[in-house]
C-alpha cells in the first residue's frame, strides 16, 4: 500500500487495516518460525514497515480531530 492511499483513508479504515496487517504479520512470523520458511522473508519487514506508516498517519488525523 502506498503511502497516499494509507493517507486518503479515514481513521477508522486506519484502524482496521492496522488489524488485518498485524494478523498477517502474525501468521507470517508463524509459517517463517515452522519448519518451512518463508520465500520472501522480506514480507515481514516490509509489513511491519507499513503498519508503522498506519500507525503514526493515524496518530496524525487523530491529534487534527
Amino acid at each position: 500500500m502506498k503511502l497516499q492511499e494509507i493517507k486518503d483513508k479515514t481513521v477508522q479504515e486506519l484502524k482496521d487495516a492496522i488489524l488485518s496487517a498485524k494478523a498477517e504479520l502474525f501468521q507470517l512470523r508463524i509459517k517463517h518460525n515452522k519448519m518451512t520458511p518463508l520465500e520472501n522473508p522480506a514480507q515481514i519487514k516490509n509489513l511491519k514497515k507499513q503498519i508503522a506508516q498506519m500507525k503514526t498517519i493515524l496518530k496524525q488525523k487523530e491529534a487534527e480531530a
